[in-house]
């Protein structure tokens, strides 16, 4: 019963903070409330991105933990909080700047570029995120969500670079398990693949 009670709350939880967000633009008097939303839900946006990439890695690293088999096994789920966030982040700029011309110029600024095509990418992995889509694609299913890797180092930079270069810790901080995990992972691969070679050497 539980395990199909699973994806219920583990939406209502990845909502909280979206239903926190929209209930302060709809009920604080300060006018820049809009603005002031955007940081977050971008971050809420990326957290939720790199929960769902450090699943695989933690996993591999901590094989008798059943955490880590549970989170590998709804990591989709994260990975589309992520793109709501990150849309609901985007229709919070737009509302905010409320003016073509200026959103198109600032569009070719180095921290705003690498927010739209990270959101680009976003798009077809949320899309096709369902099981049918699983199916239907087969092996060009995971090919596609390999352009998650880009979409995290899009996000890393347009976090950072929204920071300023000067401060890039914020940044840093929050992508640190995926950095590490991933250079453990490539690690990890790399002595497997060795170890195989030379035993069959």
């Amino acid at each position: 019963m539980l395990k199909k009670l699973d994806p219920y709350w583990l939406w209502a939880v990845l909502a909280l903070p979206a239903v926190s967000f929209v209930y302060q633009a709809l009920t604080s008097t300060n006018p820049r409330i809009l603005h002031i939303l955007e940081h977050p839900t971008g971050e809420f946006a990326a957290r939720f991105l790199i929960v769902a990439m450090i699943a695989t890695p933690i996993c591999l690293l901590l094989k008798t933990w059943r955490g880590p088999r549970w989170l590998r096994k709804n990591r989709r789920y994260f990975g589309v909080a992520a793109f709501f966030y990150a849309a609901f982040h985007t229709v919070l700029y737009l509302i905010d700047r409320a003016d073509i011309a200026r959103i198109l110029e600032q569009a070719t600024h180095f921290d705003m570029l690498t927010g739209w095509i990270a959101f680009a990418i976003f798009i077809p992995l949320a899309v096709t995120s369902a099981d049918y889509f699983v199916r239907k694609m087969g092996t060009g299913w995971k090919a596609l969500q390999r352009w998650t890797y880009a979409a995290a180092v899009l996000t890393f930079l347009h976090w950072a670079a929204l920071h300023g270069w000067h401060e890039p810790l914020p940044a840093i901080v929050q992508f640190s398990p995926l950095i590490l995990l991933s250079i453990w992972r490539i690690w990890h691969i790399y002595s497997r693949r060795r170890a195989r070679a030379q035993a069959h050497a």
